[in-house]
């Protein structure tokens, strides 16, 4: 594996109090450093190239930091080492006492973004704590109508309730860690592809610390076509029966395990599973039975690791 490394001028004699770790693999991330840019604070940015392999992008990277308010590294994979992996390696360049993971498809909602996060920093010291993402930004379009509505639906929760299950209410997505929390618990590199490495970290972790959850929250631009989201549940299910494997007693509380467990019972499965993926791809059926079908597609999928 080659890794290149470029810092902006302002790295060398920086001492950060709060470290903002973006991957990103083939999407282009200048719209987020221009929009962090656009604020100031005791923070530095560490940015991975996680084998997009696309020199274009990579320019406009190392152009981007150069603008920067902030001290920022630029690090660049020549081949892709997964979303665990890769993140743990952003932690080995970040040199502050706390790490702000930010995906590469995020907008900060509000101007004061960073500044709120390093106001937490200084008055609670969190050991963990999960800002929330929200749609607020993200334009509506019809190919995106049924991860939109699912993602509205589970995902873009206030803080009080996200709290309630604190350990699976956090994504990568906008999720501070205390260095000497991830110091202790890194992501597990036994996960590959996509799904479920950040909530199985969040299960370790709050064995020992709190997880806070506040209301500091960023859009996720990013939205998946039915398509890619069906794949992606696909992808998840043997990171799914990691999880269970690891964690029964937890796993055991989500419906989206008892939904599983139940569909397992459900004589030919690989008759009847492929139907309710079909129908969630319709995009002139009604969206809330797209979002049911997908939804059981994505249990029925679960339902070989459970």
């Amino acid at each position: 594996m080659s890794v290149t490394v470029k810092d902006n001028g302002l790295w060398a004699q920086a001492t950060p109090r709060l470290s903002i770790l973006i991957p990103f693999k083939g999407d282009d991330p200048t719209d987020l450093l221009s929009l962090l840019g656009r604020e100031s604070g005791d923070a530095e940015i560490v940015i991975l190239d996680d084998g997009s392999g696309d020199a274009a992008l990579a320019e406009r990277v190392r152009a981007g930091i150069d603008t920067l308010p902030f001290p920022a590294r630029f690090v660049s994979l020549d081949k892709n080492e997964g979303r665990a992996r890769g993140r743990n390696r952003l932690v080995s360049h970040a040199r502050a006492g706390h790490f702000l993971f930010l995906d590469s498809d995020m907008a900060p909602d509000t101007a004061s973004f960073v500044r709120s996060w390093l106001a937490l920093i200084e008055t609670d010291n969190p050991a963990v704590a999960f800002g929330g993402f929200s749609l607020i930004q993200a334009p509506p379009r019809r190919e995106h109508a049924l991860h939109r509505a699912m993602a509205g639906h589970s995902d873009c929760l206030p803080a009080e309730v996200r709290a309630r299950v604190p350990e699976k209410n956090i994504f990568t997505s906008n999720l501070l860690v205390r260095r000497d929390v991830f110091e202790t618990e890194v992501f597990d590199e036994g996960f590959t592809g996509w799904g479920w490495e950040d909530v199985e970290w969040g299960m370790r972790v709050a064995r020992r610390w709190p997880i806070l959850h506040v209301e500091n929250t960023a859009t996720h631009l990013g939205l998946d076509r039915a398509t890619t989201m069906a794949l992606k549940y696909e992808q998840s299910v043997a990171n799914f029966a990691r999880v269970v494997d690891r964690h029964p007693a937890i796993v055991a509380a989500y419906p989206s395990y008892k939904v599983a467990r139940l569909l397992r019972r459900a004589p030919l499965r690989a008759l009847w599973r492929p139907w309710l993926k079909a129908y969630a791809l319709i995009e002139a059926a009604p969206l809330k039975s797209r979002a049911l079908a997908m939804r059981l597609y994505r249990a029925a999928l679960y339902a070989e690791a459970v």
